[in-house]
């Protein structure tokens, strides 16, 4: 019987690895941007680095025919992990908003939006300040889905209440996902036993 975290992970791979958009539309919601659906009121804005949140964003997307944006920093974070949390936790401590790729043009269109981070030291990661701060969500419902790697939702309220202060904000969803340090961590301990040569 195959254990938990290779199942789940197997279907998160599976559930990423399925298109977003319709007609051929997934390239404006995998880079960066709009992926418009004639009609819809609902947005879809997420960030992630490891794939988890982009795998809640597209469930929410499909099940609920919304419009989808992928928040992206107009500079890439580092593809290495640990020089991301660096990276990441100067960002936090100074207060830092990163420039974005690109933003919803129009934005007042939607009655609600979704909005999906992981959490990075105990907060949203600084992009995501930096897509409430661009956009105004005044009057809109906005409802968070968070992945964390075990310290929960952190100060994810406080942001919210902060940077988005005239939404209609909702209580989210909020998901443990298996953390890049976690795994790390395995890989290295593991490696210490292998013996070659």
């Amino acid at each position: 019987m195959p254990d938990y975290d290779s199942t789940r992970r197997t279907v998160m791979t599976a559930l990423a690895a399925l298109p977003f958009g319709i007609g051929g539309t997934t390239q404006a919601a995998t880079r960066g941007g709009d992926d418009r659906r004639l009609g819809s009121k609902t947005l879809v804005a997420y960030f992630s680095r490891s794939g988890n949140t982009r795998v809640v964003a597209g469930l929410i997307h499909r099940a609920r025919r919304t419009d989808l944006f992928e928040i992206l920093p107009a500079k890439a974070y580092p593809e290495d992990y640990l020089e991301t949390v660096e990276q990441a936790r100067k960002e936090r401590d100074s207060g830092y908003e990163p420039a974005l790729a690109s933003r919803v043009d129009n934005i007042a269109s939607y009655d609600t939006v979704f909005l999906g981070f992981p959490i990075w030291g105990e907060t949203p990661p600084p992009v995501t300040r930096s897509f409430l701060a661009a956009h105004d969500l005044s009057d809109k419902v906005l409802i968070p889905f968070v992945t964390h790697g075990g310290y929960g939702l952190g100060n994810t309220k406080s942001v919210l209440a902060s940077h988005a202060p005239k939404a209609r904000r909702l209580d989210g969803f909020l998901m443990e996902a298996d953390p890049e340090r976690r795994t790390m961590e395995r890989v290295t301990d593991w490696l210490k036993g292998v013996a070659v040569g």
